[in-house]
C-alpha cells in the first residue's frame, strides 16, 4: 500500500478542494434551465446529479462518447447491484447512453427531458458538441448546472466557458461537483470521503487525477491554457495550490503518477 505523509495528504486535500469548485452549495434560490452531466465514473456524483434533475424536473444533457472513463463507468455500474439490475445496455454503449439509462430506468426521468451528446471523447469536445446540441435543439440554456467528476469540475467549467466565449454566447454556469472529496487516513488505511455511496476513485487514480488536473490547468507550455495547447483560457492557480502541487510532484513516489 502506498504510504503518504500527513503533509502530503493535506496538500492533496488542498488541491482537491480547489479543483472541485462548487457554486450550487452557496445558492439558496436557483432557477436552472438545464443540467449538463459530463460522462465519468464517480457513482455518488452521478446518482446525486440525476436525482437532483429528477426532483427539479429540468432537462438533462448527458455528454460523453466512448473515452478514458467509459470502462470505469461500466465497471462502476456493475458494482452497484441496484443500478445494474435496472439497466439494459450494451457494452458498446457510450457514456451518455449509459447515464441516460440510469436517468430513465432508476430515476424515472422522461425521454422528453433527456438529450444525448454521445460523440465527445474529452472535455473540449464535451463543451463543443453540447453547445452545438443546445443550438440545434433550440434549448433555453441561460442558467446551466454543470456536473462532472469532482476532480475535473474546474477544468470542465473552464472548457465550457471558453467554448461559449468563442461564439460570444452568454450563459451562467453553476458548478456542482455534488460532493467535495477529502482524503483521510482511518485506522491506517486511506479513505476518500465526501461521497455517500460506493464507487469513487482508487487511491492511485485519485492522486494521478489530482496532480494531472493542476498540470493541465497551469498556463504554461505543458498546460491547456493560451501559453500551451490553447484548449482553455488563462487560469490563475492560487499560490497555495501551486505550492502544494510542487511539493507533491517533487516526491519520488508520486511524481510518476502525474498524467
Amino acid at each position: 500500500m502506498m504510504k503518504l505523509t500527513d503533509p502530503a495528504v493535506k496538500d492533496l486535500n488542498t488541491i482537491a478542494d480547489w479543483l472541485s469548485i462548487d457554486d450550487l452549495s452557496e445558492l439558496d434560490n436557483l432557477q436552472p434551465d438545464v443540467l449538463i452531466l459530463a460522462g465519468h465514473a464517480i457513482m455518488p456524483n452521478i446518482v446525486g446529479a440525476v436525482n437532483f434533475a429528477a426532483n427539479a424536473d429540468i432537462p438533462v444533457i448527458f455528454s460523453g462518447g466512448i473515452g478514458h472513463s467509459t470502462d470505469l463507468l461500466r465497471e462502476a455500474v456493475k458494482c452497484n447491484a441496484y443500478i445494474a439490475a435496472s439497466l439494459k445496455y450494451s457494452l458498446n454503449d457510450s457514456e451518455a447512453r449509459i447515464l441516460a439509462d440510469i436517468a430513465k430506468m432508476v430515476f424515472g426521468i422522461g425521454a422528453d427531458k433527456i438529450y444525448l451528446e454521445d460523440k465527445s471523447t474529452n472535455c473540449g469536445l464535451n463543451a463543443l458538441f453540447t453547445r452545438n446540441l443546445i443550438q440545434q435543439e433550440k434549448l433555453t440554456a441561460r442558467n446551466i448546472i454543470l456536473v462532472q467528476d469532482p476532480l475535473m469540475q474546474r477544468r470542465t467549467w473552464e472548457s465550457f466557458r471558453f467554448c461559449w466565449q468563442q461564439q460570444n454566447l452568454a450563459a451562467n454556469f453553476i458548478n456542482w461537483p455534488v460532493f467535495k472529496p477529502r482524503l483521510k487516513q482511518v485506522n491506517g488505511r486511506y479513505m476518500i470521503t465526501g461521497g455517500q455511496l460506493p464507487g469513487v476513485w482508487d487511491l492511485n487514480r485519485y492522486i494521478s487525477m489530482t496532480l494531472g488536473e493542476v498540470k493541465r490547468l497551469r498556463d504554461d507550455a505543458g498546460g491547456y491554457g493560451p501559453k500551451g495547447a490553447g484548449f482553455i483560457g488563462h487560469v490563475t492557480v492560487p499560490d497555495v495550490v501551486a505550492e502544494a502541487w510542487q511539493r507533491l510532484t517533487y516526491c519520488t513516489n508520486l511524481a510518476g503518477l502525474v498524467r
